[in-house]
């Protein structure tokens, strides 16, 4: 039996559905002292209660809450780590700004005070390998000499055992994005194949835009509104980035993962960098979806 490609959209299973609401205190003198996140979704929560800046803000508290719904959901690659990276990652660059501090020391900041001063004890990172690639691509990219013309937004992430940092240049034309470089650094532990891990590393990074920027499903009275290829839009080749360069840290650790880990942060990234093209925060994902696509 073969399925016409209406019949496969309309009837397959689907990423869930996610909400996050970012809170943050400051004081006086512009210093972190409260964080607050609450996270839910339709029928799962995205929530890693224990992951950064858990362990690095003195009064952290992370809430959860699901909705039941009858429509089929499942894995597709990290959705819920992708969803919430972008969240988060979006939201301590806003932070940075309102604090006055470069995005990456803000940071490095939280991660030496998880380091040396951990708040709590059930924190499921290592502080010192997630600076570790933020260090790294400090170096790589050039921060802080940023080339005439290119908008550079940030992000780094730790999911499925890996740590993972980007950064994504876009310049604008003719008032559309485009991205033409993405710098990643990788602590995955020992890579075994170089070759293989530098491809996985590039096809997670393009698949994360891809999916951040486009391929919006919508339902409505449960009834799937995008059912071809002209209504759901994936990238293209033309939107790819113009250039990926991976830098792996070198270390002795165990092996973890690659499959997933470059996806979720690079959708944080491209939200910063759009913002800084732009001037406008992107809060819904898929970020550049046609608006006419969506039913």
């Amino acid at each position: 039996m073969i399925y016409t490609r209406e019949d496969d959209m309309t009837t397959g299973i689907y990423r869930p559905a996610y909400h996050a609401t970012y809170r943050a205190a400051l004081d006086e003198n512009k210093n972190l002292i409260a964080f607050h996140v609450k996270t839910g979704g339709v029928p799962e929560s995205s929530l890693s209660a224990n992951r950064f800046p858990a362990g690095a803000v003195d009064n952290y508290l992370a809430e959860e809450w699901t909705i039941v719904s009858n429509v089929s959901v499942g894995a597709f690659r990290a959705p819920g780590s992708n969803f919430i990276a972008g969240a988060e990652q979006s939201f301590l660059d806003e932070l940075a700004e309102t604090m006055g501090k470069d995005p990456i020391d803000l940071r490095l900041e939280l991660l030496e005070k998880a380091k040396t001063s951990p708040v709590g004890k059930d924190n499921d990172y290592e502080a010192e390998r997630y600076a570790g690639v933020l260090q790294l691509i400090k170096e790589k990219s050039g921060w802080g000499k940023d080339p005439a013309g290119l908008h550079r937004g940030v992000a780094a992430y730790f999911c499925h055992n890996t740590y993972v940092a980007q950064i994504v240049d876009i310049e604008m034309k003719d008032n559309a994005p485009v991205i033409k470089k993405v710098t990643a650094a990788v602590d995955c532990g020992i890579v075994i194949n170089p070759v293989a891990a530098t491809n996985l590393a590039e096809g997670g990074i393009i698949d994360g835009i891809g999916h951040g920027s486009y391929s919006a499903i919508t339902l409505k009275d449960g009834v799937p509104q995008q059912n071809n290829f002209n209504t759901y839009r994936l990238i293209r080749h033309r939107e790819a980035p113009k250039e990926i360069e991976v830098h792996f840290v070198d270390n002795k650790k165990d092996p973890t993962g690659l499959g997933e880990p470059l996806n979720p942060p690079v959708i944080g990234a491209l939200a910063n960098a759009l913002y800084k093209a732009t001037g406008k925060r992107y809060y819904d994902q898929p970020f550049l979806v046609d608006p006419k696509l969506m039913g």
